[in-house]
């Protein structure tokens, strides 16, 4: 049927598709050195870098088709039609369910569940993590910013790796904003997470055969579900510790916070505002995974930018100075950060954590002038759109935060849909504003203190967990510009 309308791609092979072929790919260019080049679509999604400019209707930036083991995936690169998908008015869109390995890391947590479950989930998320309840977080954040750096007194002039650093830093934020606890709590759980998520990224391209796998599971399938069953411990202790204070009279509630809300809801006597046990941990597993990993990819990548380029580090750091001066960075203060805030959009261009959105075809529809079968699956190349030259231009792969200097609408002449950094549509991410505003908290008091230099240690070789990480981590060196620094 696609054929038949111009859209080609790869040969399908008999029950894997081509996710054999996608896994040899994935290898061998990352088994190639990588110079410090930002242009790292081809290095890491080499299969769909390779297919768009193959099998691309037109010219070299449209859309082909390919087989993800026996399910059909259309890759959608033309922005009016990933509009289309991501706005889903028609509600024909819905979003894939997990593969086995993916629930175990977040369960059905918001991203991945539909209709009036998902409306009453996001209510609740909504109501953390913007307004008022957004203000009263940036004292939470500035403390851990502030602890992280009591850590660095005494390392100017030494190497140091930042992307540990920052992994505490911000599994610290999401624990004592959104969790009313300390990072100490939440510690058993961001390791099991991470070591789930390592899990899920290697498995990611595995043809899954249910019936075999529910006779002889793999040993990553046997780990990643005993890791699921920790955490789902872990998050149960938690909530067990908000019920007995409010049942020994020690609390008159179960917390304003995000767990608070949510163990709230699982005790509500309403059926249409009542949640299941399971949905209480699977949301709190993904605001632990998405609160932490999003942010730290985000301010590893952004310093490593600011490393490189000083001129751009200089003007951040004057900007910073003139708003904030010494003083610890305030809520009207952030909003004004317009140089820094051209940075964080470039980097997210560049390095974005996310790449790639899926959706499911529900039932034969039309899709500009596409008529699709049900029963297949769409997928919009985030990485693909950012990094096309087509879009950005021929200086695609350079670091220019002035593209985003009158904001993202005008970044470039197409629609929104060429930027995607949060999705698109009523499934942005919710936690954008805060994700956003904690690495504007951290870069401010990380310039108001240090001058940034890259250290010759550094290796450049990104790749995809869950998010864009650094295989080898950013190595930096401080120096201070104060002597009590």
């Amino acid at each position: 049927m696609l054929n038949s309308q111009g859209i080609k791609g790869p040969p399908y092979r008999f029950i894997h598709g081509n996710s054999k072929e996608i896994v040899e790919m994935k290898k061998e260019a990352l088994s190639k050195p990588m110079g410090l080049t930002h242009d790292i679509f081809p290095k890491l999604q080499p299969h769909h870098y390779s297919w768009i400019n193959r099998y691309g209707q037109i010219d070299a930036w449209k859309n082909y088709v390919f087989w993800n083991g026996v399910r059909a995936q259309l890759v959608i690169s033309e922005t009016e039609l990933v509009k289309e998908v991501l706005k889903n008015s028609e509600k024909v869109y819905p979003k894939k369910k997990n593969s086995v390995y993916t629930s175990n890391l977040t369960g059905n947590g918001l991203p991945s569940i539909e209709g009036e479950k998902w409306v009453r989930q996001r209510k609740l998320a909504n109501y953390v993590f913007h307004g008022e309840s957004l203000k009263n977080m940036t004292p939470a954040v500035i403390a851990s910013v502030e602890t992280m750096l009591k850590k660095w007194k005494g390392q100017e002039g030494k190497e140091m790796e930042v992307v540990q650093e920052f992994r505490l830093l911000t599994s610290e934020v999401i624990s004592r904003t959104a969790f009313g606890s300390s990072y100490l709590e939440g510690e058993k759980i961001f390791d099991l997470l991470h070591k789930s998520s390592i899990i899920a990224g290697k498995n990611f391209f595995n043809t899954s055969i249910p019936f075999i796998n529910k006779l002889l599971k793999p040993a990553d399938l046997l780990e990643s579900e005993k890791f699921a069953k920790e955490i789902h411990d872990c998050v149960l202790k938690i909530v067990k510790k908000r019920e007995d204070r409010v049942v020994n009279g020690k609390a008159d509630s179960f917390g304003n916070d995000f767990p608070g809300l949510l163990v709230h809801a699982y005790h509500d006597s309403d059926n249409k505002n009542k949640i299941s046990l399971e949905d209480l941990v699977d949301e709190c597993k993904t605001f632990y995974l998405a609160g932490q990993d999003t942010v730290n990819s985000l301010l590893a990548w952004t310093v490593l930018l600011l490393a490189i380029h000083g001129d751009w580090q200089e003007r951040a750091r004057s900007e910073v100075i003139q708003i904030f001066g010494n003083q610890n960075p305030h809520h009207e203060g952030i909003s004004k950060l317009k140089i820094i805030t051209m940075i964080i959009n470039e980097t997210l261009r560049l390095y974005d954590p996310a790449v790639s959105i899926v959706r499911e075809v529900g039932r034969e529809v039309q899709l500009g002038k596409l008529v699709l079968p049900g029963n297949m699956d769409l997928l919009v190349p985030i990485m693909g759109l950012h990094h096309n030259p087509d879009l950005w231009g021929d200086d695609v792969h350079l670091f220019k935060p002035e593209r985003f200097a009158e904001g993202i609408a005008k970044a470039t002449k197409y629609n929104s849909a060429a930027y995607l950094p949060f999705g698109q549509g009523v499934r942005t991410c919710v936690g954008t504003t805060f994700a956003i505003t904690e690495t504007k908290i951290a870069l401010a008091m990380i310039l108001q203190r240090y001058a940034i230099t890259l250290s010759p240690a550094y290796v450049h070789s990104p790749m995809i967990i869950i998010t864009v990480q650094p295989k080898h981590g950013i190595q930096i060196t401080l120096e201070s510009l104060h002597s009590d620094a």
